[in-house]
């Protein structure tokens, strides 16, 4: 196997673990400051469609995009890190891009690291699909009861 594929394999890899324990971690905490004994008393007294629903929702939305604000950043630094991307704002660009699957074109990356974008990618998939799981558990605990 060529030594430049495994390498991409490999930080591949390690960027995966690196993000799903962020992420992970990140909705565990999140989830935790949700089931407090006070905080579940309070959101048995918010209407879903009602000023405080609206900033429970607001607040948890903001909460899972720092999440993944966090990610794609890490993402970036490492293509700069590595001379994949020799600047910080189209490593950025790219990252997003990347992460959130609309992937224009990988142009902006060496060509011996585009792997590493398609894994981002394909993380990127499951990352978001995990948060849209999260956030309806969040928004069923402000139903009416």
């Amino acid at each position: 196997m060529n030594e430049q594929l495994l390498l991409q394999f490999i930080v591949s890899s390690l960027m995966v673990v690196a993000c799903v324990a962020i992420h992970g971690l990140g909705l565990f905490g999140l989830n935790h400051a949700m089931r407090t004994e006070t905080a579940v008393e309070r959101l048995q007294h918010i209407t879903p469609l009602s000023p405080r629903g609206g900033l429970f929702t607001l607040g948890v939305v903001i909460a899972m995009l720092a999440l993944h604000g966090l990610e794609i950043w890490l993402f970036a630094l490492v293509y700069v890190a590595l001379g994949a991307i020799p600047q910080l704002e189209p490593a950025l660009y790219f990252s997003t891009i990347s992460y959130s699957t609309v992937g224009y074109n990988d142009l902006h990356i060496a060509a011996d690291w585009r792997l590493l974008g398609a894994f981002e990618s394909v993380l990127g998939i499951f990352l978001l699909g995990w948060s849209t799981a999260f956030f309806i558990r969040m928004i069923g605990r402000i139903d009416p009861h």
